[in-house]
């Protein structure tokens, strides 16, 4: 029995037309070089990965830093900007209400005027109250005058205030663009750590799990009882109550742009730490390393403040016995840390 075929369709005909051709060009383009062969990509190597990633968390951590400034620079410039609006706001009522007062002088004025006060004087059924309604308007106009003065120097105050919210306005903006781009920064950098990953293989990327994971878990385990801190004391009383804070949060993980409770960055948990003893830090570490006085590391007591890498995007407390408890980076928790792992820019006593 024969079978009908039914025949191809035209758009088939084309694209089985456009593969064969395809194929064609391929075996020319071989020519001389031999046959093609698929040779797989050499798996990446598992350490140059973890040294990528770990130079991408420290981006981000200096990413982090320049979002924690941005964001306290668009607070505080909304505040400023929101006061000045209302300055404004009062000094226009305050405006009106003079021009208002002006009009009722000068009504009054006008009125009183309106007639030659020697004519009005010769006319007037009452002589004695004349002169003193010419007294009262004698006064009314100076009055009038200081009226126009005040109304001057307030539309002055008024129109320099204007100026400035435009001008704080236009800075606002600014911040939220610098905040936009700091976060994205952030996300970006995040995001190329984690295609990094994906590119290991299953064994080594649970290899490199296992290993972080033993890592921070050992560093987080770490007690002051089983830890040599020394035995120096604090800087002060609020400092050992900085100090016991921080260290009630070993363990816990960073993320960017976090100030805590249970959560941190870097300078986010100096600044919960110091909040628990009665002081407010600024928010990043740039500005906390103007927090205090500048003592040298040699000096370093516990619950000093240090500062880590030349533009000082890093910052830990210093623990004792060259030790730092400190928010590392990205996909790490709160721990202690040697010092000496980092290159100390300057250590803050606050």
């Amino acid at each position: 029995m024969s079978v009908h075929r039914r025949p191809p369709l035209p758009g088939v005909q084309r694209l089985a037309r456009v593969l064969a051709l395809t194929a064609a060009a391929a075996g020319v383009l071989q020519l001389g070089v031999g046959p093609a062969t698929a040779t797989p990509a050499d798996p990446p190597d598992r350490g140059e990965v973890k040294a990528q990633v770990d130079r991408l968390y420290e981006e981000t951590e200096q990413a982090s830093e320049r979002y924690n400034a941005a964001l306290e620079q668009q607070k505080r410039l909304q505040a400023e900007a929101g006061a000045l609006q209302g300055q404004v706001a009062a000094g226009q009522d305050e405006l009106n209400r003079l021009r208002a007062d002006l009009g009722a002088v000068a009504a009054a004025q006008y009125r009183s005027q309106g007639i030659d006060p020697t004519v009005r004087l010769m006319l007037d059924n009452d002589p004695a109250a004349y002169l003193s309604g010419a007294r009262s308007l004698g006064q009314a106009t100076e009055r009038q005058n200081d009226i126009l003065r005040d109304l001057r120097e307030r539309q002055r105050r008024l129109d320099q205030r204007r100026q400035e919210t435009t001008a704080k306005l236009a800075e606002l903006e600014q911040a939220r663009d610098r905040l936009a781009a700091a976060k994205e920064e952030v996300r970006s950098r995040l995001a190329q750590a984690q295609r990094l990953l994906g590119r290991l293989g299953p064994a080594d990327r649970a290899r490199l799990a296992d290993e972080d994971a033993r890592d921070a878990q050992a560093r987080a385990a770490r007690g002051a009882d089983r830890l040599d801190l020394g035995d120096q004391p604090p800087a002060s009383e609020r400092a050992a109550a900085a100090l016991r804070a921080a260290v009630s949060k070993i363990g816990s993980p960073y993320v960017y742009g976090s100030t805590g409770p249970g959560t941190f960055d870097c300078s986010g948990l100096m600044y919960w730490a110091w909040r628990q003893a009665g002081v407010t830090l600024p928010r990043t570490s740039q500005e906390q390393a103007s927090a205090g006085r500048r003592v040298s590391l040699a000096e370093a007591r516990p619950g000093d403040l240090v500062i880590f890498f030349k533009d000082r995007h890093h910052v830990g407390m210093y623990a004792g016995g060259g030790v730092v408890v400190h928010a590392p980076h990205p996909g790490a928790r709160v721990r202690y840390e040697s010092v000496s792992a980092m290159p100390v820019n300057s250590v803050v006593r606050v």
